[in-house]
């Protein structure tokens, strides 16, 4: 268990996170149609990563039966990814988010998914009880903050070997969400990249098989090798999929 503002959030060794006072199960970064955005480019890999997330996550569902879904942006992992998908992964997306109340907020990926052809509604962000939930994290301080798109992972030797896990990241006062998408990598939380977020000390909770094992950030190490950045923040500048602007724009 986790607690934010008093708020009390159970991370799932899925990589989903449970509100029970709010009845509502959160994901960050489901990517779908990862692998068809890369086909496009050349690069093939093997085209399932949209139906074993959704398999995943319609698993995750049935366990917490909540009233309410939120996923936390970068549900795409390209603005023409909910045009891509076969009829079958359409209808079990469907069958999902009609059954819940379902909210998409706006990633750097996919920007604002399109409710009215994918059910649910589409925001840019939202505030739950003590919690503000959006995709990119804000420099701290940001209490309260639930957020993802870093795609935090954490690595640990142990038994003579290296163990690298994604995990949630959390000093307290907010909270990163792992990428829960099949074909998601991750970035270390020692990276430079999590300093604006977290400004002390925080804990890691990694994600096994099973269960969801609390890490100081103390024994946590670096990656021998500089990782390729996950999100790819930079090559994805934040965008609305055409026909809905964002508000602003």
């Amino acid at each position: 268990m986790i607690s934010i503002c008093g708020e009390r959030l159970v991370p799932d060794a899925s990589g989903a996170l449970h509100l029970p006072a709010h009845n509502t199960l959160i994901v960050s970064d489901l990517h779908l149609e990862k692998g068809s955005s890369y086909a496009r480019r050349g690069i093939n890999l093997p085209p399932y990563d949209t139906r074993t997330t959704l398999k995943t996550l319609a698993r995750v569902i049935r366990k917490y039966q909540p009233a309410r879904v939120i996923s936390l942006g970068d549900s795409f992992h390209d603005p023409e990814g909910p045009e891509r998908l076969t009829q079958a992964d359409r209808d079990a997306l469907l069958a999902l988010t009609r059954a819940h109340d379902w909210l998409w907020i706006a990633g750097n990926h996919e920007g604002l998914v399109d409710g009215n052809a994918l059910g649910g509604t589409a925001i840019e962000e939202m505030e739950l009880g003590r919690l503000i939930l959006r995709h990119e994290p804000a420099p701290a301080p940001a209490t309260g903050e639930i957020a993802g798109h870093l795609h935090p992972c954490g690595v640990v030797r142990q038994r003579g070997r290296r163990l690298r896990r994604r995990c949630f990241a959390s000093d307290g006062t907010r909270l990163v969400m792992p990428a829960f998408g099949a074909y998601t990598g991750g970035l270390n939380v020692l990276d430079r990249a999590f300093g604006p977020v977290f400004d002390g000390r925080f804990n890691a909770w990694l994600m096994g098989d099973a269960q969801v094992y609390p890490m100081p950030a103390a024994r946590l190490v670096p990656d021998e090798l500089e990782p390729a950045r996950a999100s790819s923040a930079a090559a994805y500048p934040r965008r609305s999929i055409a026909g809905r602007p964002r508000p602003g724009s």
